[in-house]
């Protein structure tokens, strides 16, 4: 099977949530044995179609444009046996880029009116064109955002040509997110097998699709941690890429984003076989309450105060938001009596020794 890959992510392949599912999906079509050409149209020259109709009359199936599109990509696209669209979801559809690429294939298709089997009016073709699969990536967590995109994909598919798949993948910004990285493994393979899939039976099993669009969590954490990101991003005024290139973290506001953040941040398995009971007790700019119940592997956040807790540490909210962030170096900040910790400081330096393992 020949297969051309679209990737129309303005993005470089290293932030593209786009290129991220692509990569999986493409790297299961090779293993089953297809030839796969990845374009990134961030790179190429594509001019707008001008509606002319050249292509349908004066030079019949050429279009007048001399660019990327007409020498490189359009001769490749009719040569291929299945296109993949990848793009990421902009005003709930395709975006700009795309859409240029496929108004661009208009030569491919003849003047003249056919019905199909629905009474439904459409052109023909002028010569075969390949089959395909939408693969489309958006922040948001929900999996009905991608319902325009899918009413597009429905309303423009050409009754020539087959669409073997519809591949969507809600709050795709988490894929990269550390505290989840098993979750997305889980994703990524099962994108991958979707590529297998595809190139064996020309589809995507029922399953396969299921586990790549599983949710990642629930929408109102999302929406907890997604205002933090970018409440900090607008606090350093950085755009999400300095973000990442600066290895910035969210910084919680009060203690319910702290109860939310740090969760992720303790080591559970350095409690061993017994139950361990943080608490803190905050002054400052946050003044509360609060503790983390560590027992069988698994962190447990709660408000308020715990009986009988294991570690008590006193502190200024913002000065351990700061150690939070990495702002602050928290071995320094005690020394310097800017908090308090009750009890085993050894337990506490092995909880918090490294980022927790993702589940």
């Amino acid at each position: 099977m020949n297969v051309l890959a679209i990737n129309s992510s303005p993005r470089s392949d290293a932030e593209s949530y786009t290129a991220l599912m692509l990569k999986s999906l493409v790297e299961g079509m090779r293993e089953e044995g297809a030839a796969v050409e990845v374009v990134a149209l961030r790179e190429k020259k594509i001019k707008y179609c001008t509606g002319c109709f050249s292509c349908w009359t004066k030079t019949p199936g050429i279009c007048i444009h001399k660019d990327d599109m007409s020498r490189e990509l359009f001769p490749k696209w009719l040569a291929c046996d299945l296109v993949v669209y990848a793009t990421p979801l902009y005003y709930h559809t395709i975006n700009a880029m795309l859409a240029a690429f496929m108004e661009r294939t208009l030569p491919a298709i003849l003047p003249f009116f056919k019905q199909d089997e629905n009474g439904k009016t459409y052109h023909p073709v002028r010569t075969r064109i390949p089959a395909n699969v939408l693969l489309s990536v958006c922040g948001f967590p929900d999996v009905a955002e991608f319902d325009a995109l899918r009413e597009f994909q429905a309303g423009t598919r050409h009754p020539e040509a087959r669409t073997l798949a519809v591949i969507c993948r809600a709050g795709a910004s988490l894929l990269a997110s550390p505290f989840l990285a098993g979750r997305a493994r889980v994703i990524l393979e099962a994108t991958k097998q979707a590529g297998r899939e595809l190139v064996r039976t020309s589809a995507v099993a029922p399953e396969t699709l299921e586990r790549i669009e599983q949710p990642l969590g629930s929408p109102a954490l999302f929406d907890q941690m997604g205002n933090m990101f970018w409440q900090t991003c607008i606090d350093e005024k950085v755009t999400p890429k300095q973000f990442d290139d600066r290895k910035l973290m969210p910084r919680p506001r009060n203690i319910e984003d702290f109860l939310l953040m740090f969760t992720y941040a303790i080591n559970a398995k350095a409690a061993g076989d017994r139950p361990v009971f943080v608490q803190f007790k905050f002054s400052g700019a946050a003044p509360g309450e609060c503790y983390f119940a560590v027992a069988g592997g698994r962190v447990n956040p709660c408000a308020g105060v715990c009986d009988e807790p294991t570690l008590v540490i006193e502190t200024p909210f913002e000065v351990w938001m700061d150690i939070l962030t990495r702002k602050a170096d928290g071995a320094q900040m005690m020394m310097e009596g800017k908090y308090r910790v009750t009890g085993d400081l050894g337990l506490m330096l092995k909880l918090f020794s490294r980022e927790k393992s993702a589940a």
